[in-house]
Formats: structure tokens, sequence, C-alpha cells
């Protein structure tokens, strides 16, 4: 396993002048794309977004990280939180923000899935950076692993950056360097670039806000939809860096 190799953000740096938005929510996703723009923007800044999530544990391990990372990288800027919760969930209720049971619903989507989140989140991610003179828009949304939510998906993020770029007559790039990678090749980019271990230690991904339980690929119950794809994804990033 190579998470405690002597590598560092710093051995990817290329010099890029654009400024970057990351989403960051503090999950395992997040943490390593945040790593990643870290690697090429010369400035970054984050947004989270508390929206009702029963993991809303995930906020306070933003916070940790964030706070580990912001020492060692100059370019890291101003981390924004934005609380939509009160709107999106009077449009409905679903596993992710209550606690009916994870499972897989209506239409075969699992009832995990908030829909019309990412598109929330891009759009005020979008508002907040065009604010900021930010151009790069970071998400960690993927195709390859991605429970079938319809706005993980890459045609969905295209047309979103034509939609935001058209309504505020702005020239924002929206970055997925997840989109086409499974969990294995996420958890071997967050080695690549340093970030293994602190994705390890300090990051959330179970749905159920489980911090009670630690494995060898970190905190959570380990058997939501969630856990489970973490555990695999490790478990062969963990057998082919062997």
């Amino acid at each position: 396993m190579g998470c405690g190799r002597e590598t560092s953000i710093s051995d990817f740096m290329v010099e890029i002048e654009d400024k970057a938005l990351v989403l960051f929510s503090g999950g395992q996703d997040s943490t390593t794309c945040l790593a990643w723009a870290l690697a090429r923007y010369r400035h970054v800044e984050t947004v989270g977004f508390f929206y009702g999530q029963r993991h809303a544990v995930e906020m306070t391990c933003r916070q940790t990280i964030f706070a580990a990372l912001a020492p060692l990288h100059a370019n890291l800027g101003a981390d924004h939180v934005v609380d939509i919760a009160s709107g999106l969930l009077a449009v409905g209720e679903t596993a992710l923000t209550s606690d009916a049971p994870i499972e897989t619903g209506a239409g075969g989507l699992p009832t995990t899935y908030v829909p019309g989140r990412n598109l929330l989140f891009l759009t005020y991610a979008a508002a907040l950076a065009w604010r900021r003179g930010l151009r790069r828009i970071v998400g960690g949304m993927c195709e390859t692993d991605f429970s079938g939510y319809p706005d993980c998906r890459d045609d969905t993020v295209k047309a979103m950056q034509l939609a935001l770029n058209l309504g505020m007559e702005a020239r924002f790039v929206l970055e997925t360097p997840l989109m086409w990678l499974d969990k294995a090749a996420t958890w071997a980019l967050a080695d690549r670039l340093g970030v293994a271990a602190l994705v390890i230690e300090e990051s959330h991904t179970c749905y159920r806000g489980d911090r009670g339980r630690h494995h060898a690929w970190g905190y959570g119950c380990g058997d939501c939809p969630a856990c489970r794809l973490r555990a695999d994804g490790f478990a062969t990033w963990r057998a082919a860096s062997a």
C-alpha cells in the first residue's frame, strides 16, 4: 500500500494562471479533487453545502481537512459554506436527508438520490465563482461509480457548463477529474497526490454518518452503498499496489 510514501502535492505543481473553486464536501472524492486542484491552479477556494444531509458530520470533516492542507499550500484561499437545506427539503425528503431506508427506489434509482442536487451545487458554485473571479469549477462527479445518479453524468456536466456560461455571460470551465475513474483509480490518484492517508483518516463518505467504526479504508458503517464502494475500491487499489 502506498499511502505512506514520501510524495507531496508540490511534486505535481504546474503553473496555470487560472483560479479555481472546488466543490468540497469532506468526502473521499472531493478531498482528492481539492488536492488535484491545488496541484494545478495558482489560487484555489472551496465551497461546501449544508442541505440537511443525514451525514452532516462531513461538514466537520471538511473543516479538519481544510485546516490540515492550508498551512502546506499558499494557493489555498477562502472556504465558503452555503446553507440550502430549507429549500431542498421543502421539495421532498430522500434517504440522504432523512432516516428513510437506503434501498433501490422507483425507476431503479437508489433512495439516496437527491433530485437536482448537483445541478443546485453547480449553480450556487458558479454564482459564487462569478463574484470571486474564479474561472474553473471543480467537482467530484463520476460516471464510472455513480450509483445511477443522472446528475453525475458527463453529459449533464457539459450541459450545465453551457447553461451557466450562457446565463452568466461567463467562461467557466467545469472540471471533473474523476469522471472516468473507478474508486480504485481514485484511491491511486489520491496516493499520487500525497493525500491518501488524509483521505483515510479524515474524510467522510458513509451515508449514515457513522464515525464510530474505523476500517483500513477509513470511518463508516461498512454496509451502506457509499461504504461498500469505498471499501471495494480501496481493496482493489491496495492489491494492485502491493
